[in-house]
């Protein structure tokens, strides 16, 4: 991925780092899996706002994406990369043999031409989805399955993947993005590479308008409020403030918020190193 930077012709562009999209090969998307997406501007049901700082953007449709891989044991050409502006990633369009189409997460390096198939005895190459017990050791992927023909649910954003490990009797050990490592069922199927874009998080928007386009508005601090807006708001000069906590009172910092949940038990050591007790 190549990363741009603006000359500053104006104070909008003097600190903006944007996208090259040196990858996407097209700026048409396939009509036939797109849908109409509505913006909800933050309003609830009654058009009363229920969630702050949001509203306004750009209008977009969705893009119709196959997490399942379930087209088996059929060769797919990838026709396009193209630019998905619901998701940090890249898509990639694929044509089946068959005719169909269907849209898949880019993985990084993937090029036009190229042919990708999902099954249950596929090569662990690059773009092919399989069985995390068909790969080998030490395998780099993405788009992971948490329960078999759920659809992927991890390593899906820009940049990011995980790693085959180890392999036990009905589990698959991985290293997830962010070093925590968890036990997967290894009939899961996943998809080998890493997630297309990787430098999306050295962006820098350079203005505010950037925000305004995505339809975030703008975000005042609680230290800014009044005592009856913000726990933390109020006070003379620098004496407001307190502990970091949210406007219902709950602590920013610090406070554990994870509940015990079934998926505890997979989890063999958390992202902070520390490894998991279950009593």
């Amino acid at each position: 991925m190549a990363l741009k930077k603006y000359k500053p012709m104006t104070a909008g562009t003097r600190w903006r780092i944007g996208n090259a999209y040196a990858e996407i090969t097209t700026n048409e998307p396939e009509k036939s899996l797109l849908e109409p997406q509505h913006s909800t501007g933050g309003r609830n049901a009654q058009g009363r706002r229920s969630m702050r700082y949001m509203g306004g953007g750009n209008k977009h449709h969705y893009r119709i994406i196959d997490f399942k891989r379930d087209k088996r044991g059929i060769d797919a050409k990838v026709v396009s990369i193209e630019y998905d502006p619901n998701r940090t990633a890249f898509i990639a369009l694929l044509q089946y043999t068959d005719g169909e189409k269907r849209y898949i997460i880019a993985p990084q390096g993937i090029q036009v031409g190229a042919t990708v198939i999902a099954g249950d005895a596929v090569a662990p190459e690059l773009g092919n989805a399989l069985q995390m017990k068909n790969m080998p050791l030490g395998t780099v992927i993405h788009n992971i399955e948490l329960q078999p023909g759920q659809g992927a649910k991890m390593a899906r954003s820009a940049g990011s993947s995980a790693q085959l490990t180890n392999k036990e009797e009905k589990y698959a050990v991985l290293k997830m993005p962010s070093g925590e490592l968890r036990k997967v069922l290894i009939n899961c199927y996943a998809t080998v590479g890493v997630v297309s874009n990787s430098d999306h998080n050295l962006e820098q928007a350079g203005k505010a308008g950037v925000n305004r386009w995505k339809g975030i508005r703008p975000r005042n601090r609680g230290v800014a409020m009044n005592p009856v807006d913000h726990p933390m708001g109020g006070g003379e000069g620098k004496a407001s403030g307190g502990h970091p906590r949210s406007r219902t009172g709950k602590y920013a910092k610090g406070l554990k918020t994870r509940k015990h949940k079934g998926s505890d038990q997979l989890i063999i050591q958390r992202r902070n190193g520390k490894k998991l007790t279950l009593k």
